[in-house]
């Protein structure tokens, strides 16, 4: 008995020094860092980001200047929340924050490879440069790629119609459309919207995107052993391994059917730079690589624009006169007998205030792409240590009072100057900036503007009766969404405009 005493003794005071030592380690950091809110022991501010995460980072700015320390866990991380700081830091000193840290729920999925997560070297720098040139080459700022999403548009516009007014939720709709216009330049061919296979590797890769972000994920980033045990965070593996499965398979078809003087993708294109780099003993072209990065592309080509998109049709329907002066601006330039081109942009000036709009108030990625410090630096009189977080806080920069005229309202206004023309103010970067901007910025810009001027043209949109009032918060994981809904889209008759 005695012994059972000593051991529960042995415990507690055990419990309590490292209790004792992890606050004195919060207390007097070896650094001194930007102020924060005041982190718990052991699990920091993870309580106030998953209870309240829009409020936490947007306030930011407001509480603590351009620089704040937030503590996922009991690592800390330091947040850019003005544009001024944030352009220093990623864009005049990109190679010092190009780093990415490491994040065992990705770390878990991903082991460096690809370009999203990767670590800043060698490999980031060699799939990036390919992938820009070959995105280029098939189609990227091309007429040809201006063709597909407009047949895209179409096929989109069919589906919706023949919901013959029923209420209707678009969220996997919307999710294959986006994908099929990556999928026609990575796999050479679009997947119709009924293909099963197809329709189950979106829903899992939305799931993931929320997993990624929720409180699993978190709890697992603070005990990364859990992941050789059973539980819910096992599906983050499970849904990956379908994925690259998937992704595995296109590859193996493409290898067999392989014409070195007719490329046909992005994946007959590596192939042909694995066999051409093969002695190079610095190549990182290798299939792992290979099938990570087309990972890469088809999940951020997919679902950020989808995402966009069904927040596109939550503000619209909520703003109808909006929708409805889009829809006049749209027929005014485009009328009814074709569907708008990318050449018609700058002649709708109030639509592309509205799109960027929807892009600012979306926010989809509210906290921003992780960055780490490459080598010790200093920031705005703060020591950053090789290996600091680093995160742009972009729900700060996208609702800086100092930056816009309505900085917590939709309004289109917001980028507009006094003579109705379109304006883009200098913290509008929802594609980020710097080395590590998002490298498809060209192709997502030209997708939402074809997508939305197409629907808003050919369609109207509106709540289904007794909806109620939208929810504008959403569900914050990998990427921000909305929650669920459905919309009923009713026909616009060409030959009444005023519909």
């Amino acid at each position: 008995m005695s012994d059972l005493g000593s051991a529960i003794s042995a415990l507690v005071f055990g419990a309590v020094f490292l209790l004792f030592l992890e606050v004195l380690r919060l207390r007097f950091p070896r650094h001194r860092r930007p102020p924060g809110p005041t982190p718990c022991p052991f699990i920091g501010n993870l309580p106030q980001l998953l209870l309240q995460p829009l409020e936490t980072f947007t306030q930011m700015k407001d509480r603590y200047g351009d620089l704040s320390t937030i503590y996922l866990g009991r690592t800390p991380a330091v947040l850019l929340n003005g544009i001024g700081v944030t352009k220093e830091a990623l864009v005049h000193r990109g190679a010092e924050f190009a780093g990415r840290p490491s994040i065992p729920v990705l770390d878990w999925i991903i082991n460096g490879l690809g370009i999203l997560m990767a670590p800043y070297g060698d490999s980031w720098k060699q799939q990036r440069r390919f992938s820009l040139v070959t995105l280029r080459n098939f189609g990227l700022g091309k007429r040809s790629l201006e063709e597909r999403i407009a047949e895209e548009a179409k096929c989109l516009i069919q589906e919706l119609e023949e919901q013959g007014g029923q209420p209707y939720n678009p969220q996997f709709l919307f999710h294959n459309a986006a994908s099929n216009i990556i999928c026609s330049i990575v796999f050479g061919n679009r997947f119709d919207y009924s293909d099963e296979a197809f329709v189950r590797l979106l829903r899992i890769m939305n799931n993931n995107a929320y997993l990624t972000g929720s409180p699993i994920a978190q709890l697992f980033n603070l005990a990364p052993f859990i992941k050789h045990f059973p539980g819910p965070h096992q599906k983050i593996q499970q849904n990956a391994r379908e994925v690259l499965e998937f992704v595995g398979e296109a590859v193996k078809q493409h290898r067999d059917t392989l014409d070195r003087d007719n490329l046909r993708d992005f994946i007959d294109a590596y192939i042909v730079e694995m066999e051409r780099q093969r002695s190079n003993p610095e190549s990182t072209f290798f299939e792992e690589n290979l099938i990570m990065t087309i990972a890469d592309l088809f999940i951020a080509g997919t679902d950020t624009t989808s995402t966009t998109l069904r927040w596109g049709l939550v503000y619209l329907m909520e703003f109808p006169d909006i929708q409805e002066r889009c829809h006049q601006e749209i027929v005014r330039v485009a009328g009814y007998d074709r569907l708008p081109s990318v050449e018609d942009r700058a002649k709708m000036p109030y639509v592309e205030a509205t799109i960027s709009e929807i892009q600012r108030c979306a926010n989809i990625a509210a906290f921003g792409m992780p960055h780490a410090v490459t080598r010790d630096t200093s920031l705005h009189g703060y020591f950053l240590p090789k290996g600091t977080h680093v995160i742009p806080n972009m729900s700060s920069i996208l609702s800086d009072k100092a930056q816009w005229k309505f900085p917590h309202h939709f309004n289109p206004d917001n980028f507009l100057d006094a003579e109705g023309h379109f304006e883009r103010p200098e913290a509008f970067i929802p594609f980020s900036a710097g080395q590590r901007a998002c490298l498809g910025e060209k192709l997502a810009r030209m997708e939402l503007f074809l997508f939305f001027t197409s629907l808003l043209q050919r369609l109207k949109f509106m709540w289904p009766p007794g909806a109620g009032p939208a929810d504008l918060k959403g569900t914050v994981g990998f990427v921000r969404s909305p929650h669920p809904f459905h919309m009923i889209c009713q026909s616009r008759d060409p030959a009444s405009p005023s519909t």
